[in-house]
């Protein structure tokens, strides 16, 4: 499952972690966010261990969002050592989710 990540918990899940960090910003009123939700679900169980995958509600976590530039929703950023490695804005299904994050996914 992802993790959800607020303002107390952002650094610690995103910027300092040593994995890269697959990072959704959606809102429960988004139609594409629900669409999206399984399939970052199903990420989080896949790669666990290669790659981490945190959820931010942006509703919930507006200074975070306003800080990355999140003008639309969903937006998945893939973080690398703290930096922003890649960052894609709206829905996509699960093919196109792994295609994503294959560069940055930690083999063993």
């Amino acid at each position: 499952m992802a993790i959800n990540v607020k303002e107390d918990n952002f650094n610690k899940e995103v910027i300092e972690e040593a994995l890269p960090v697959v990072v959704d910003f959606w809102a429960p009123w988004c139609g594409p966010c629900q669409m999206v939700s399984p399939h970052i679900d199903s990420l989080a169980k896949s790669y666990a261990g290669k790659i981490k995958v945190c959820k931010i509600n942006v509703d919930e976590a507006p200074e975070i969002a306003t800080k990355y530039s999140v003008m639309s929703i969903p937006a998945l950023f893939i973080f690398k050592g703290g930096t922003i490695m890649e960052k894609r804005v709206g829905a996509m299904n699960l093919s196109d989710l792994e295609q994503f994050i294959q560069p940055y996914v930690k083999l063993p």
